[in-house]
């Protein structure tokens, strides 16, 4: 099973002091922007901050790098500067991902320097969307880009406005166990909109989700990382089923047929592997 973060925090590459910073958030994963967070002429420099900032890093496995579009020469930057780097990141996330093929190419392009990073996709334009189905079998997780897409399309960042294509990376993710994450809030100022965000991507499957700023963390931690009385439960429900010999069982006066004990697996599967990465389920960070 693979180990999900449940919660991104994007740091822009502008200076090294406020990427360390962002470290003493309680983030699953802290990424280093260097893509729409940093103006181009100030890119160089961002890959420096990045470079240094990936040597300093407690757990390099959960530090993130967004890098520039593939097909671009900053892109082209980024991967040099990310192959040559003493010390690689766990996650690379590719922008603007149009096609399947890209994915691959990028991968192969890591690769044969000996860089093997789980790639995440952001899922931001209409073609992604289009083929979000192979780009997830491709990908080891899939952010949902709520900004370029509702540009391109000419509408607000709704939940209306998004809501085919999130429901499209629900699906492909489920299909392939890809990481599947929300896109960031950007109505800071109105807690309720980010609340009501967490609540309906996490009812159509989504696992986590990502963010700008440190104060929505505990919200969206609380929501989304694995909880100590599901997993109790779920636990309970695979004992009860092995114990039934994979049938039917019963607990507390319910009947726990096949999909149910599914469930519960997956659930034990999916908290087991997030605690091992990130830290213990309901425990100090």
């Amino acid at each position: 099973m693979r180990a999900i973060p449940r919660s991104i925090l994007y740091t822009p590459a502008l200076s090294l002091d406020r990427v360390v910073k962002a470290w003493t958030y309680d983030a699953d994963v802290h990424l280093i922007d260097l893509e729409d967070g940093v103006p181009g002429p100030e890119k160089p420099a961002a890959r420096s901050v990045c470079l240094a900032a990936l040597e300093k890093a407690p757990e390099p496995r959960n530090i993130a790098v967004r890098v520039n579009q593939l097909g671009t020469i900053e892109a082209v930057r980024d991967v040099v500067a990310l192959t040559e780097s003493p010390v690689p990141p766990g996650i690379v996330m590719m922008t603007m991902v149009d096609s399947v093929v890209e994915v691959g190419l990028f991968r192969d392009m890591l690769a044969s320097a000996g860089v093997r990073p789980e790639i995440y996709v952001t899922v931001e334009t209409p073609a992604a969307v289009l083929h979000v189905d192979a780009i997830a079998e491709a990908a080891d997780g899939l952010v949902l880009g709520s900004a370029d897409l509702a540009a391109t399309l000419g509408v607000e960042i709704t939940w209306a406005g998004m809501l085919s294509a999130r429901q499209a990376m629900a699906l492909a993710c489920a299909r392939y166990g890809t990481a599947c994450i929300d896109t960031a809030n950007f109505r800071l100022a109105e807690p309720d909109v980010l609340a009501d965000e967490i609540e309906r991507a996490r009812e159509l499957g989504f696992h986590g989700k990502a963010t700008v700023h440190p104060s929505e963390l505990a919200a969206i931690n609380a929501a989304l990382r694995p909880d100590p009385e599901r997993l109790a439960h779920a636990r309970r429900v695979t004992e009860a089923v092995r114990a039934a010999d994979g049938g039917i069982a019963v607990l507390d006066g319910s009947m726990v047929g096949p999909p149910f004990a599914r469930l519960a697996r997956d659930t034990v599967a999916a908290g087991d592997a997030w605690a091992a990465r990130f830290g213990p389920v309901g425990g100090a960070r």
